[in-house]
């Protein structure tokens, strides 16, 4: 009706149930299922919400977040200190995250994810990282990053720190996974490298801002940590190292996990040497990682990608041509497309070596 208030799509009311307490991925896709989307869950009565499985005290919780915030206001929120969000529900979603078995709803980035992070290697490791341990980190995170592989790690001190450095010296993009909201950096003396991690790569949570760093967040952030990556690199770890939660998870989700060798006499090498014992795979030498992953088909797999589809506009027109000529209008007919948006994806399409004119407005697949 004239003057009424607009109303928040869907998605703002993902990024609104992201700030209730105890709404994890679990319940979150519980919800989803048992009212059909987000909205419904989000003006749910607190018995409905009671019948689709919340306990009385995450349904107060719900109860008193929806006196408190407007949906509507939350993509505005995110912006004003500039991050953005990823719903499940979005085609840039990161496929490998999708494949675990309890990714997060959303994602919180400040930065950007490309394509080309799909090939990605975690490094992971103790903050009271070794003279060894920091050297090896920084071999490897050089290695990877000048072979095109996206460098994945949690900012920490230590072990994670080098890994990320050593990326960025490279000229490579690297991710980092946060235990907090991204208006928060810890520990704070990497302010300035969570800024040239956002500036070539990203930083992620799943947490919604306001979300202080507390102890529990960081072993369910692994998770993602290892879940963004193809394999995960253990260089130090202690015996209690929250690295071997990330090397337990990375195991779960069908990742490979690698080990960096170790002195038995160190205790930072303690976890290391027993994830070894255990049949994690040695890594003494970026090549054998970059073999094993078949990583050095990465420049020639990311090179490809410029001649496959990069939209579904792009496949449509795609399946409606063969090795005989179609003339444009007949293409729009197929793929009832409008002629001017069938006309121009054509002439990029050709750049690309998709099609190739076989006669004034006429197309065919092209070669390639």
């Amino acid at each position: 009706m004239p003057g009424a208030p607009p109303q928040p799509p869907e998605r703002d009311y993902w990024l609104a149930l992201t700030r209730a307490v105890g709404i994890g991925p679990a319940r979150f896709q519980r919800l989803l299922q048992h009212f059909g989307s987000a909205e419904a869950a989000w003006r749910a009565s607190a018995a409905a919400l009671a019948a689709a499985g919340l306990d009385a005290r995450v349904v107060r919780q719900l109860l008193a977040l929806r006196e408190a915030v407007a949906p509507i206001g939350e993509e505005a929120r995110l912006a004003a200190v500039g991050v953005r969000a990823l719903t499940l529900a979005d085609a840039g979603y990161p496929a490998a995250l999708r494949e675990i078995a309890d990714p997060p709803p959303v994602l919180f980035l400040r930065g950007e994810l490309l394509p080309a992070d799909e090939w990605a290697v975690a490094i992971v490791g103790t903050r009271r990282a070794t003279a060894y341990g920091r050297q090896v980190a920084e071999t490897l995170a050089t290695a990877l990053a000048r072979a095109g592989i996206t460098v994945v790690s949690g900012l920490a001190r230590g072990i994670d720190a080098c890994a990320h450095r050593a990326a960025l010296a490279a000229g490579g993009r690297t991710l980092a996974v946060l235990g907090h909201g991204l208006d928060t950096i810890y520990p704070p003396e990497h302010q300035g490298l969570a800024r040239e991690v956002a500036a070539s790569g990203a930083l992620i949570s799943e947490f919604p801002l306001g979300t202080r760093p507390d102890a529990p967040n960081f072993p369910r952030r692994n998770r993602i940590l290892a879940g963004l990556a193809r394999a995960v690199v253990v260089v130090e770890a202690g015996r209690s190292s929250g690295a071997l939660i990330t090397a337990e998870l990375a195991l779960e989700q069908g990742r490979d996990v690698y080990a960096v060798p170790g002195s038995i006499f160190s205790p930072a090498s303690q976890g290391t040497n027993a994830l070894l014992k255990d049949g994690a795979r040695p890594l003494l030498d970026a090549r054998d990682l970059l073999e094993d992953l078949h990583f050095t088909l990465v420049a020639e797999q990311q090179a490809s990608r410029a001649t496959l589809p990069a939209d579904p506009t792009e496949s449509a027109l795609l399946a409606a041509l063969d090795r005989e000529p179609r003339h444009v209008d007949e293409v729009a007919r197929t793929t009832g497309l409008p002629i001017e948006t069938v006309s121009s994806t054509l002439v990029m399409m050709e750049l690309k070596g998709l099609v190739r004119q076989a006669g004034p407005l006429s197309y065919v697949r092209g070669n390639r």
